[in-house]
């Protein structure tokens, strides 16, 4: 239903948005009134101002339900809202909650390129090599590389994410096969920036389900992890489907770590199962300095930053303003969080 042509709405963000960026967001309508008040805590944001706001953009700032009576609509400055499902305002039956699927797509799937390129070209074993000042007498056994083209890159998680790293991959002439939660529909209806992913689902040679993950992996020289973090992935990649990788073939994890068996996996890169992996996620974060993941020479270890770049927040409001203007017209939101999915 269309809203009152009249009524003004209080927008309120807690991340420190630029007044540039700000003023995007107030060019969709005047009947926006948009505040920014940078806070890490609910209590940092006066009860006034809460008690008026009708669409929250935060990343993690979420105030008790009575605090907030005009509350309708929060939009997550983040993708994978798994740590705040739980949280007493996002199961309020009548509020809407929203992600940032789709805007972070670009520097993630850079991110998946760059670590398959890094470990097919024996990367993490030339660096060692450089820090020794040795010039190995076996170099051309040594780092003999898997090359992308002709390749086979399995991609666990077919959203916004996966379809990126699918148009970069063929670029390069890998072969891609995908797993999706939804093999009926391969197309994609979620937010995507123009001239990239795979909006048709026409890149992948197969599409495969949850269950057959493994059967997927099997065929892969490179398996990336692209999945969003659910009750129905949570340790999905265990000892059982990572034996069924190539010894030659490479993991990398951008998701989260607990979509991974942790111990499984270690177990897999000490006894050389598989050649290496790229790992932005753990179970435990901050990775604790006496994980032995740390001292593995076939692993590149990065801090979580798969997703970081300096076009965040310029993607970021370019999405908040596609959903503001299907606010404002009645139309279905971008990324609405399902529970049923569970994201």
């Amino acid at each position: 239903m269309e809203r009152e042509r009249n009524t003004p709405i209080e927008v309120l963000s807690t991340i420190p948005f630029t007044e540039d960026e700000v003023q995007v967001l107030r060019e969709v309508s005047p009947r926006l009134r948009v505040t920014v008040h940078a806070a890490r805590e609910p209590h940092e944001i006066s009860k006034e101002i809460w008690s008026r706001v009708e669409v929250l953009y935060t990343d993690r700032v979420l105030p008790a339900p009575d605090l907030v009576p005009a509350l309708r609509w929060v939009q997550f400055h983040f993708t994978g809202i798994d740590t705040m499902v739980e949280n007493p305002l996002i199961k309020k039956p009548d509020l809407i909650a929203t992600t940032l699927s789709g805007a972070a797509a670009p520097q993630m799937a850079e991110y998946a390129l760059a670590m398959m390129l890094a470990l097919g070209r024996r990367l993490p074993d030339m660096m060692a090599h450089q820090a020794r000042s040795e010039w190995p007498r076996d170099r051309w056994e040594r780092f003999r590389p898997v090359e992308l083209r002709g390749s086979t890159v399995g991609i666990v998680g077919y959203g916004s994410i996966g379809r990126e790293i699918a148009r970069l991959v063929s670029a390069f002439g890998a072969k891609v096969l995908a797993v999706k939660r939804d093999v009926m529909h391969p197309e994609d209806t979620g937010y995507t920036l123009p001239g990239l992913g795979d909006p048709g689902g026409d890149l992948f040679q197969r599409l495969y389900p949850y269950q057959a993950v493994g059967s997927m992996m099997k065929e892969c020289d490179f398996v990336v992890i692209a999945l969003p973090y659910t009750p129905e992935t949570r340790g999905m990649i265990g000892a059982h489907e990572l034996a069924s990788m190539k010894h030659t073939a490479y993991l990398i994890n951008m998701a989260r770590g607990g979509i991974v068996d942790q111990a499984a996996l270690l177990t897999a890169l000490q006894e050389r199962r598989i050649a290496g992996a790229a790992l932005d996620v753990f179970q435990e974060e901050p990775l604790p300095s006496n994980s032995p993941f740390w001292k593995l020479p076939n692993v590149i270890i990065s801090p979580h930053i798969a997703g970081h770049s300096i076009y965040y927040n310029e993607r970021a409001i370019g999405l908040f303003a596609e959903n503001l203007k299907r606010y404002l017209s009645g139309m279905p939101l971008l990324n609405r969080y399902d529970p049923q999915k569970g994201y």
